[in-house]
Order: C-alpha cells, then structure tokens, then sequence
C-alpha cells in the first residue's frame, strides 16, 4: 500500500483527494493545511488525519511514500525541497514553479536525494487530448502547418486572493495558459520562439493571445482568458490530410474531418471528463505505478520545467512587445 499525505485543503487538494478514494493501492495519511479546520473536513472524506503542517506529519508518520502538494504557485518550491526529506516522492500541481531557476532547483534538489518529483499537467490525461496526441504521432493529418488552442473561463476564486498578486500566481500564462502551452510542445517538440499580447496588470479582466512556432515549423496560436462567464476548452489541427477539432461547449464535442484524393485542402475551473476513471484519477494512477515500476511518467520534472519557461517566456514577450527567442 502507498501511503500519500496531501498538502493543501483548496480546491485542488479535494481534487486530489476524490480521485485517491477511487485507488485501492493508497494508504491514506491525510491532509495538511493551515486551516486545520479545512484540513479535517476533507480528511474526513477519506478516514485520514488532519495535520496543521506537513512536519507535523512527518514526525507522527516517518515511512510516508508520496506527498502530494496542492498549494498556491508561490509556495510549490518551499515545500516541494521540505517535501523530499520526508517521502519517497513528490507530486506537485502545475505550474512546477513560478520561474525556471526556481523549477531546475527543485528538480537538482530532488534528483540529489533520490525522490521521484512528478509535475500534475493533467490537460496530458483528458481523453480528447491524448487522442489528438496519438492522432498526431500517426501521422492522420500529415504535416501540420497550425494549430489552435483555447482555453477561457472566469477569474479563479483562491486562498487570500492569490490569483490577482501575479507575483505569487504569474497570472493567466503560469496558471492557465501553461496547460495548452505543454500540450503543444508534447504535440510538436521544442518551441524556437514566442510572441505574446495580454491585458494589463490593472485591467479588471485578463486575456492574453501567443503566437508560438516550433522547430518543425509549425505555428500555433494560444488563447487564454479569466474574462468569460464559462470553462471551455478547445483545439484545432490543420494537416495536409485533415483537420482535427475539438470544442468542449459543442453536443459533439470532437470532430475529425479528412481530405479526399480529389480535395487536397482540409475540410480553476476544473475540468471533468465523462468516462469512468477521470483524468486526474488517470493521472495520479500513472504517478503510482511509475513510482512503484520505477517507469518513465508521461509528464516528467523537465517537462514541468519546459511548460515554465514557455510561459514566462510569454509574460516577458507581453511586458515587452517583442518576441522571445527560447534557448536550444
């Protein structure tokens, strides 16, 4: 049995700690937060202790397996190197980190004491993403010239406000943008560079809009927005053979459209999934079996760190108004 202590009573947290119920393989500890009275509430749903801090379940518990950090982005560094001297791994929410220095360190700090650090980029587990991933790497579509992501919804709800202090959020691109922004590079590769335009800090509402090409010479344009009334998701992949849809606010929700031989030309809110086993349930599964067959996951740290730098390198080109150049 794995037994996993959840750091962070929010949102993600009762995320986390729905999906766990469903996997007979975990051990619960429980939930340490701040708020103790929070803490016990959501420890309850799973029969865990309640713990104000995570030391404090370190010292009751010394044989922990896997702490699982839900907390604000300003905090995921601190924790994540208290974390690696109390279990054998570490899962930690998107974004990794809120800049790169601070994701290599976490990432050095873990490799050096043998902890297994795995990043939570669910978005990689959602069915309609993995299947346009396979889709891809097939080759149904051809080479594909553009891509399209878009993900929008209404401004996040946090502990002490902490989305609107970009300082401790990295506002729209860290928290939200990030998740189409690894995506692509899981599709396509590295990026070489991107250009960004987003509202200002002061605005009331936030938008952002990137442009980013990749080696392969694919462009992809990547909308995000804290500015509408609804979470809706969605993608577009324009092949030499096809085109590849997705929009979340549809009846039919996924659309593939293939070209003829005659027709050359293609025709926190927390999002769920509809099948048995959701994808953050799928997510964490696959974190415990890499951690007990010692595989490879399909997210790994660098991964994490990767998805950082592509949105940094987005809030530094809107702050400027010129394109960033990504190192190889």
């Amino acid at each position: 049995m794995t037994k996993v202590l959840i750091v962070g009573a929010g949102t993600m947290g009762s995320v986390h700690t729905e999906a766990y119920r469903n996997i007979p393989e975990v051990s619960w500890i429980g939930i340490a937060d701040s708020d103790l009275e929070r803490a016990r509430e959501l420890a309850a749903l799973c029969e865990g202790e309640a713990f104000s801090s995570m030391e404090e379940a370190a010292e009751r518990h010394a044989d922990l397996d896997v702490i699982d950090i839900c907390l604000p982005t300003h905090l995921h560094k601190e924790i994540t190197i208290r974390a690696a001297g109390h279990a054998r791994a570490v899962i930690c929410e998107k974004p990794l980190a809120g800049n790169p220095e601070d994701a290599r360190e976490m990432i050095h700090i873990c490799r050096d004491r043998g902890v297994r650090l795995f990043v939570a980029h669910v978005v990689r587990f959602f069915p309609a993403y993995r299947m346009a991933k396979q889709r891809l790497q097939q080759g149904a579509f051809g080479e594909v010239g553009m891509a399209r992501c878009s993900r929008v919804g209404p401004f996040p709800a946090g502990w002490n406000d902490w989305y609107k202090d970009r300082n401790r959020s990295g506002g729209l691109a860290l928290d939200l943008m990030i998740h189409d922004l690894d995506f692509l590079r899981w599709c396509f590769g590295e990026p070489e560079r991107v250009f960004a335009q987003m509202t200002p800090p002061e605005a009331d509402r936030d938008y952002g809009l990137a442009t980013v090409r990749f080696r392969n010479g694919t462009i992809a344009h990547v909308e995000s927005s804290w500015a509408h009334d609804e979470f809706v998701t969605s993608y577009e992949f324009a092949g030499k053979a096809g085109v590849l849809e997705h929009d979340s606010a549809r009846e039919v929700p996924l659309v593939v459209r293939t070209c003829s031989a005659e027709h050359e030309r293609p025709g926190v809110a927390v999002p769920q999934s509809p099948l048995a086993v959701g994808a953050y349930e799928a997510e964490l599964r696959h974190f415990l079996h890499c951690l007990a067959t010692g595989e490879e996951p399909l997210v790994t740290a660098e991964d994490g760190l990767k998805a950082v730098e592509m949105a940094c390198a987005v809030n530094r080109s809107a702050a400027t108004g010129q394109p960033i150049y990504l190192s190889e």
